[in-house]
């Protein structure tokens, strides 16, 4: 339990010595929340669906956790080149501890760059319908932090260098985000898109938020969360087996 902490700690401090990193991860998310909700929040209104900034923004959130998390277990190809990786695995520590450390942290790291959004949110406008739902939006966002957090371990520890990064990036990674619905309803969408939406993990923690935090889902808060639960254990042991295969 020692190694988990000392490797979840150490994510935490890199996180916090990256004040650029910071800087930077924040401008993708303003980008989407402030451009796509007030250029477009007029059409939303008048097709008569509310407000579209209030509707975005629990979308931004999980795309803000799902870049994070993911890009976290991808640092795995970074600690592999400078030979952290290494020291780290000949450690006399079962590389499961190593694996569960690395993901906590990426899913911790990933959760507090989704809170730095959630205020962003409040400041353009974004009101949650009940505040005593507030704490289980967290619990969503701390799902989809998981989830994708070992997504990420699993992808770092298949791949050997960067030069699959954006392989990686563009045919998985967005196609994730852009079909979860992050960006528009879930209703009445053709069948074809509808079963790729419904595929997609990223759907239900984005629907979640929605139901927790604005009151209005597609697939049920219940659904949402055992579709997570039962995502991430599955990740969770993709990812401990492929972290397992790691040779050095």
């Amino acid at each position: 339990m020692s190694a988990i902490y000392i490797l979840w700690l150490r994510e935490l401090k890199k996180y916090s010595r990256s004040r650029a990193q910071i800087i930077a991860s924040m401008g993708q998310p303003l980008l989407y929340l402030l451009v796509l909700g007030f250029g477009l929040g007029p059409v939303f209104e008048k097709a008569g669906s509310g407000n579209y900034r209030q509707f975005i923004s629990p979308g931004i959130m999980g795309m803000t956790v799902l870049f994070t998390s993911v890009f976290s277990g991808i640092a795995l190809l970074w600690d592999r080149q400078f030979g952290f990786l290494k020291e780290t695995l000949v450690a006399p520590v079962p590389r499961i501890q190593v694996m569960i450390g690395r993901t906590l942290g990426g899913a911790t790291v990933a959760m507090i760059q989704g809170t730095l959004i959630v205020i962003v949110c409040l400041l353009v406008g974004f009101r949650p319908v009940s505040l005593a739902m507030v704490p289980l939006g967290f619990v969503f966002l701390g799902l989809i932090a998981t989830v994708f957090a070992a997504l990420g371990t699993a992808i770092g520890s298949s791949l050997q260098d960067m030069q699959g990064f954006q392989l990686i990036m563009n045919f998985l990674v967005l196609p994730i985000f852009f079909l979860s619905g992050a960006l528009f309803p879930l209703n009445n969408l053709p069948k074809a898109l509808a079963v790729v939406t419904a595929l997609d993990p990223l759907s239900y923690g984005v629907d979640g938020l929605r139901a927790t935090l604005i009151g209005v889902s597609h697939f049920g808060a219940v659904t949402d969360a055992v579709v997570l639960v039962c995502v991430a254990a599955a990740l969770l042991c993709l990812g401990a087996w492929r972290f397992s295969k790691i040779e050095i």
